[in-house]
C-alpha cells in the first residue's frame, strides 16, 4: 500500500494536509533533499525531511505541498488516516466502476423477473454496500498502515524474492492460502449464532446482482477479507503482485455475482457454483476453487440448466429453484422475511 498511498500523496493528500494542519514554510529549497527518496515536511522541524521512496521502478517527484503540512509524509497518525480514506472511497470507486460495468454488460436483466428477485433489490444492495464500506475501512486501515511502517514481508524487486521462481509462485500460493483461509471462515459465518446477524444481510439476495458483491454486514465483509492481509504478514508477497492481487479480487467478487455462468469446471468456484450458495444456503463457500468443499464435503455441483440461457431462464427451472429454496429457508432462518417484487406487485402499496 506505499505504493498506493505516494500516488495519493502527489496528487491529493499533499495539497489536502497542507490546507488542513498547515506548517511554517520551509527554509531550504528542494535541492537539499536527499537524492532517490521521496521528501516530506516533518512534523518537529522546520526543514525538508528525506523518507526513502517506495519502490525500485518509479519515483514521483514531490510538489511543493509536500513541504507544507505539519504532518509530513511519515507522519502515523496522516499514513492512518490517509489509508482509511483510500480504503473507503477508493473502494467505493472501484465497487461501483466493476459493479456497473458487469450490470451493463453481463449481467442478464431478465433476472428481474425471477420470483425470488426482490423488489428494489439494486437500490438495497448498493444502500448495504454504502453502510459497509466505511466501516470495514475502520478495520482494515491499521492492517494497510501496518504494510506501509515495514511490518509486513513486502518486497520492491522481483530480485529480492526468496528465489526467482517465487515470482511466478507468489500468485498460486496467496489463491490457495486465502481460498482455504475464507472457506472456513465463510462456513463459520453460517454458523446459528452468529448467522442471522452477521450473514443473513448477504443472503438476502437470493438471485443476486453484481451489486451485491460488497453488500455485507460490515464485520462479515471485514473477516472475509482477513486472508488478503494476513498472507503478507506472513509470507513475502511483490508489491506490485500485490496491487495486482487486490484488483483481481475486486473484479473476481463482482465475476461471482453477476449471473453469467461461464465457468462450469470441478475446480473454479464461478458465478454457478456462488449462485447455488445463494439459493441453497449451506454449499460451495469457497471463494476462489472448490477444493476445500470436495474436501470437506460441503460442494455441491451446480445444474446442468445453468448454463444453457433458455434453461435457466425458464419458469419451470426458477420454480423448482424457489421450492428448494423455501425449504431451506425454513430451515435455516425460520420465516422468511423478504419482500419479493411479485409479492409487493400484488398486495400493492400495504407493503411499502
Amino acid at each position: 500500500m506505499d505504493v498506493i498511498l505516494e500516488i495519493f500523496d502527489t496528487f491529493l493528500f499533499d495539497r489536502f494536509y497542507a490546507f488542513l494542519v498547515p506548517g511554517s514554510p520551509p527554509t531550504q529549497t528542494r535541492r537539499n533533499v536527499v537524492k532517490d527518496v521521496t521528501s516530506t515536511f516533518s512534523s518537529r522541524r522546520e526543514l525538508p525531511t528525506a523518507i526513502p521512496r517506495t519502490n525500485q521502478l518509479f519515483q514521483l517527484e514531490p510538489s511543493q505541498y509536500a513541504y507544507m503540512s505539519q504532518w509530513g509524509r511519515d507522519n502515523i497518525y496522516r499514513q492512518g488516516f490517509s489509508l482509511y480514506l483510500i480504503t473507503w472511497l477508493f473502494g467505493a470507486v472501484v465497487y461501483f466502476l466493476c459493479a456497473t460495468l458487469s450490470y451493463i454488460f453481463i449481467f442478464d436483466h431478465a433476472t428481474f423477473t425471477h420470483p425470488k428477485y426482490l423488489r428494489n433489490q439494486v437500490r438495497l444492495e448498493i444502500k448495504q454496500t454504502l453502510i459497509s464500506l466505511p466501516v470495514m475501512a475502520i478495520f482494515t486501515a491499521p492492517l494497510f498502515l501496518g504494510e506501509v511502517r515495514g511490518l509486513a514481508k513486502l518486497y520492491d524487486s522481483p530480485s529480492d524474492a526468496p528465489f526467482s521462481l517465487y515470482n511466478v509462485l507468489q500468485f498460486p500460493f496467496f489463491i490457495c492460502f486465502t481460498d482455504f483461509l475464507i472457506y472456513w471462515i465463510h462456513r463459520g459465518l453460517h454458523h446459528p449464532l452468529i448467522y442471522k446477524t452477521l450473514h443473513k444481510p448477504h443472503h438476502k439476495w437470493i438471485m443476486p446482482t453484481p451489486y451485491a458483491s460488497h453488500a455485507f454486514h460490515p464485520l462479515d465483509g471485514f473477516a472475509q477479507s482477513v486472508p488478503y492481509h494476513l498472507y503478507p504478514y506472513l509470507f513475502p508477497l511483490q508489491k506490485f503482485a500485490y496491487i495486482a492481487l487486490f484488483v483481481f479480487i475486486n473484479i473476481w467478487t463482482v465475476f461471482i455475482h453477476d449471473g453469467e455462468y461461464v465457468a462450469n469446471s470441478p475446480i473454479i468456484n464461478g458465478a454457478a457454483c456462488h449462485t447455488m450458495h445463494h439459493l441453497y444456503f449451506n454449499y460451495n463457500y469457497g471463494q476462489f476453487t472448490t477444493l476445500s468443499d470436495r474436501l470437506f464435503g460441503s460442494y455441491r455441483r451446480p445444474n446442468a440448466e445453468l448454463f444453457t440461457r433458455e434453461s435457466k431462464m425458464s419458469k419451470a427451472e426458477w420454480e423448482r429453484q424457489s421450492r428448494e429454496m423455501e425449504t431451506v429457508v425454513r430451515q435455516v432462518e425460520g420465516d422468511d422475511d423478504r419482500s419479493y417484487g411479485d409479492e409487493v406487485r400484488r398486495v400493492g402499496k400495504k407493503m411499502l
